[in-house]
């Protein structure tokens, strides 16, 4: 049962950001590229699903493909593939809960109770946003913003923002009523830019962190 406050699973709308360049992969689509058998942006997904009440997927190519996956697929409202924010406002323009859940494809190891925790914290401290973060080495804790959630009524000041020129995921967010979670292990936020960062890590043994649900 849904504790009084909290943001329950039905509140919530998952999207997988695979909408980007990928220009440190020469330009392909990330999020087609195979993780143990698995498009990154497909392994994404299944692993959201569970947390939330309906999952899409945000991407700018190849959108029959990724349509094929049985979820809504939003490309960005923005010319040019401005970058994760605008991947964003297409997810708050076609949510239709108040909570709208942001995960990258390209980071598949994420903490498997990541949308329960930041709902938790969101939900405590009455936030707009909420991001996780893990510590560095010098101590300090560093924001993971791709991963973001974010109420749906912050759709028409993101706008603004875009429209101003802004694209800094972490400057938006600190104008709202916004929170860092910390996470304990910085590992499972590794995200994968090259297609040797992918080769590499599908040689790893997978950790538990790193099981689909």
């Amino acid at each position: 049962m849904t504790e009084p406050g909290a943001i329950a699973r039905a509140d919530l709308t998952g999207l997988v950001l695979a909408g980007g360049r990928g220009s440190r992969m020469g330009g392909i689509d990330k999020g087609l590229q195979p993780y143990r058998g698995t498009p990154l942006a497909l392994h994404a997904l299944r692993r959201l699903q569970p947390q939330v009440a309906q999952a899409a997927i945000s991407a700018n190519r190849h959108l029959e493909v990724y349509r094929g996956w049985g979820v809504p697929v939003w490309p960005d409202t923005l010319p040019d593939h401005p970058g994760p924010l605008a991947g964003f406002l297409a997810g708050l323009a076609h949510c239709k809960t108040p909570w709208l859940v942001c995960v990258p494809c390209d980071t598949p190891d994420w903490p498997a109770d990541l949308v329960e925790r930041l709902a938790a914290a969101a939900a405590r401290a009455d936030l707009e946003v909420a991001l996780p973060a893990v510590r560095e080495a010098d101590g300090r804790w560093r924001p993971q913003p791709a991963f973001c959630l974010l109420g749906r009524a912050l759709h028409d000041d993101l706008a603004a923002y875009l429209q101003a020129g802004g694209r800094r995921i972490g400057e938006w967010a600190r104008r709202r009523r916004c929170a860092e979670v910390p996470f304990p292990d910085a590992r499972a936020f590794d995200n994968l830019n090259t297609l040797a960062e992918l080769e590499q890590a599908q040689a790893l043994q997978p950790t538990q962190a790193a099981a689909l649900p």
